[in-house]
C-alpha cells in the first residue's frame, strides 16, 4: 500500500476514484431531486477533464424499485415479546440512504474482482487504521483472498494462532459458525479481531487432512516479532555463537516481517554475522507477509552493486514502470555463500527480496513456492469517515516476472511434513546448510 510518506506492500487511482466520489455523491443529490432520472450523465475524468457517458437510468430505477416495494425480513420476537405482539414477530429497520450509498460504492469496487481493492465505509475505515497502527487485539495471523476463499497466508511468531496449530495455506471457511463465503478480507478480519482475553473460534480446511478443523482460539495484544538471529552446525543444532567460528556455523537471520525498523535491525545482526567469522548465510523469510518495500529494497542493497534492479513497479494501463534499485551497500564479496528460506507464508516484500537476490546470482531459494502478493495498495480517502485502498501498480522481478499469482518457485523444492513438524525436525534449514556446505 502506498502513502505519502513510505510505500508499504501488502498486497487504478484516476478516474476510477473520481468516479467513486462522483457516484456516492450523485445518489444523495440526484435522489432528491429525481428518483427516477432517465438521462445520462457525465462522470469527470480528473486527468482529461473529459466527461465519460455513463447512464445511471438502471440505478436510480432499482433505487426506487426498492423504495416502493421492499418489505424487510421478519425477524421471531422472544416469548416475552409475543404477549405485546400478536403475530409474534419484529422486523429489521429499513438501511438509511447513506447506507445504501456506502452498499452501492462497495459494490462498484468490488465489481473490479481485485480481492485487495476495498471500500471502507465508517466502521471498516476506523479498524483499518487501527490495524496500521501496528497493536491490536486479535490471533496473530495474516490472512488474504486464495481462489475466493479466506486463506492464512501465515500466523505470526509467538502469537496465539501460532501456538494454536494455525499453519500458512490453511483455508477459513468459517468464524464463530458463520460461513466466510461471502466475507470480504476486511469483514473475516473485523470478526476474528477483539478484546484481549475473549475466544474466537476459526474453522480450517487443511490440505491433507479429511474434515474440516475446528480451533478455539484466546485473543491477545499482537506485537508482532521483527528479527532473531542463529548459528547451526551442519547437522542443524543450534549452537553458541561465541564458537561459532571454531565449529563453522551457518548463521541463520529469521525476518518475520519488513518493518520500518527492520533495515537498522538487520544491519546490526551482519554485525554479529562478521563477528561470527563464517561465509554461510542464511535469511528465513518463511512465514513472512511483508510491510514496507523500502526496507526490502534497504536490505537487498548489503548484497546488490549500485543500480542493480531490486523490483520494477509497473503503474496503471500503460505500464509505466518504476525501477527500485539497490543503494549499493554490497558489503559481502564472492565469498559469500547465501541461501534464502520461502514458503507458502512468504509474501509481497519478502518475495521482493527473494526475487531479487537469485534473480541478481547472490543467493539460491529453498522451501516451497511462495505466496504470490505481488501488488500495491494506495489508501484513498474519500471523506473524514471514508476511505478506498486500490490496487495501483504490480511488481516485476529483476528479469520481468510477476509475482502476484504466479509467486516464486525455489531453486530446491524442500516440503515440510506433518511428521517433520511433530518431530520438531526442519528438512528445509537441514537441506540449504547442506546446500551451503558443499
Amino acid at each position: 500500500m502506498h502513502n505519502s510518506k513510505q510505500n508499504l506492500v501488502i498486497g487504478a487511482v484516476g478516474a476510477v476514484i473520481v468516479i467513486g466520489a462522483s457516484f456516492g455523491a450523485g445518489v444523495l443529490i440526484g435522489y432528491e431531486k429525481s428518483p427516477a432520472i432517465d438521462h445520462i450523465i457525465g462522470v469527470s475524468n480528473m486527468e482529461t477533464g473529459k466527461g465519460d457517458n455513463v447512464d445511471f437510468r438502471e440505478f436510480w430505477e432499482a433505487w426506487k424499485v426498492i423504495d416502493d416495494k421492499f418489505m424487510p425480513a421478519p425477524i421471531m420476537a422472544s416469548s416475552s415479546e409475543k404477549a405485546f405482539d400478536k403475530v409474534g414477530t419484529t422486523t429489521k429497520k429499513f438501511a438509511t440512504n447513506q447506507e445504501r450509498t456506502w452498499g452501492a460504492i462497495g459494490g462498484m469496487v468490488k465489481a473490479m474482482g481485485d480481492p485487495y481493492t476495498t471500500y471502507f465505509p465508517p466502521v471498516e475505515n476506523k479498524q483499518f487504521s487501527e490495524d496500521l497502527s501496528g497493536e491490536f487485539g486479535g490471533v496473530g495471523m495474516e490472512v488474504g483472498m486464495r481462489k475466493n476463499v479466506i486463506t492464512v497466508i501465515s500466523p505470526l511468531e509467538g502469537t496465539p494462532a501460532k501456538r494454536a496449530g494455525v499453519m500458512a495455506g490453511d483455508r477459513v471457511v468459517a468464524i464463530d459458525g458463520a460461513s466466510t463465503m461471502d466475507m470480504s478480507v476486511e469483514q473475516a478480519v473485523r470478526k476474528i479481531r477483539g478484546q484481549k482475553g475473549t475466544f474466537v473460534k476459526i474453522t480450517i480446511i487443511r490440505d491433507g487432512e479429511d474434515k474440516p478443523i475446528d480451533l478455539k482460539i484466546m485473543r491477545d495484544t499482537i506485537l508482532a516479532p521483527t528479527i532473531k538471529s542463529t548459528i547451526y552446525d551442519e547437522k542443524g543444532k543450534e549452537i553458541n555463537k561465541d564458537t561459532g567460528l571454531r565449529q563453522g556455523g551457518t548463521f541463520v537471520i529469521r525476518l518475520y516481517s519488513f518493518t520500518a525498523q527492520s533495515p537498522q535491525l538487520f544491519q546490526a545482526k551482519l554485525k554479529d554475522f562478521a563477528a561470527a567469522g563464517t561465509d554461510k548465510m542464511i535469511i528465513d523469510l518463511r512465514g513472512n507477509p511483508g510491510g514496507f518495500l523500502e526496507a526490502a529494497v534497504d536490505i537487498a542493497s548489503w548484497f546488490l552493486p549500485a543500480g542493480d534492479m531490486v523490483v520494477s513497479e509497473r503503474f496503471g494501463k500503460e505500464g509505466t514502470e518504476n525501477p527500485h534499485r539497490s543503494k549499493g551497500y554490497n558489503a559481502f564479496t564472492g565469498k559469500l555463500k547465501l541461501a534464502v528460506l520461502i514458503d507458502k507464508g512468504s509474501a509481497s516484500a519478502s518475495e521482493i527480496l527473494a526475487g531479487a537476490l537469485k534473480e541478481n546470482g547472490k543467493a539460491i531459494l529453498v522451501g516451497e513456492k511462495s505466496y504470490g502478493k505481488g501488488s500495491v495498495q494506495e489508501l484513498v480517502e474519500l471523506t473524514p469517515e471514508t476511505s478506498v485502498k486500490v490496487t495501483v501498480a504490480r511488481w516485476f522481478t529483476p528479469k520481468g516476472h510477476l509475482i502476484s499469482e504466479n509467486g516464486l518457485t525455489p531453486d530446491y523444492l524442500v516440503e515440510t511434513k506433518k511428521e517433520d513438524i511433530e518431530a520438531n525436525r526442519d528438512p528445509v534449514l537441514l537441506k540449504a546448510i547442506e546446500l551451503l556446505a558443499k
